[in-house]
């Protein structure tokens, strides 16, 4: 079944969906492209591994809490080998979550040009490490951002993510949960913003290639019913549970409740 709302849906942002859904559908946007764009065109996903650190429970209880060792570091044991000497041995170990680095797959969508293989559009798919400035890839992004800006390459950018840091602009954005952004190679100065919301169909997005051709149309939408569809991702929801992190305000709230009662979800 397709994806219960009219646009972005936020229960994908949940840590345990994102990573596949990201990378379903920059393989599905790279699919709807790729027919648009035959023969002079094709669109290529460039896979990228960065590292981020999370805490992982490194056993039960199901809430890890601070135990406080015995007195005694050391207990006897009844068994007594070598000649009646006791073997010492240490009590129960502390319950802690231990912070570990674990792989996190980006991918973006590159439009080359056949023949030369001249990169004409980057279509960057925005992940939670390009939104955290803590985190070494946000550092990263920002630097490939800048350096692309400084060429002829076509950069559109899909941010599907409520939460974290956007990259830096002089129009103010309207408080909407997601945003897609679109600099052309020749009006930098003059960036294309839509406001995206999860009550609203997406619209067409245009996707620039070389002058003089038209820009490839987009169906940004589509490509994220087919991917709920085809990953059965509900199955894997549940929508009696709140929108995860960061957390809806009041208002958003209680239009998500409502919403999902009235399409009997909640």
């Amino acid at each position: 079944m397709p994806s219960p709302f009219p646009g972005m849906n936020p229960y994908l942002e949940g840590p345990e969906i994102w990573e596949d859904f990201h990378a379903a559908l920059a393989a599905e946007i790279r699919a709807q492209l790729a027919i648009q764009l035959r023969p002079k065109y094709v669109a290529i996903l460039t896979p990228k591994v960065t590292y981020d650190q999370v805490g992982i429970q490194t056993a039960p209880p199901e809430q890890p809490q601070l135990i406080k060792p015995d007195v005694a570091l050391y207990r006897r044991n009844t068994y007594q080998p070598h000649g009646g000497v006791a073997v010492m041995i240490p009590p129960a170990p502390l319950i802690g979550v231990a912070m570990v680095e674990v792989p996190v797959k980006t991918q973006r969508i590159e439009i080359r040009e056949v023949g030369t293989h001249a990169l004409v559009t980057v279509i960057e798919l925005l992940s939670p490490v390009n939104k955290r400035p803590s985190h070494h890839a946000f550092k990263e992004y920002q630097r490939k951002r800048r350096d692309l800006m400084r060429t002829d390459v076509h950069l559109l950018e899909l941010d599907l993510l409520r939460g974290g840091t956007r990259s830096p602009l002089m129009t103010e954005l309207p408080k909407f949960p997601y945003f897609v952004f679109l600099s052309r190679a020749f009006k930098r100065a003059h960036l294309e913003i839509w406001p995206l919301h999860y009550k609203d169909e997406f619209p067409l997005l245009p996707v620039p290639l070389l002058e003089p051709d038209p820009d490839a149309p987009l169906n940004l939408g589509q490509a994220i019913h087919t991917v709920y569809d085809d990953a059965a991702y509900d199955l894997r929801i549940d929508y009696r549970q709140p929108v995860p992190k960061p957390a809806l305000d009041e208002a958003e709230a209680v239009w998500v409740r409502d919403y999902l009662v009235s399409v009997g979800l909640a």
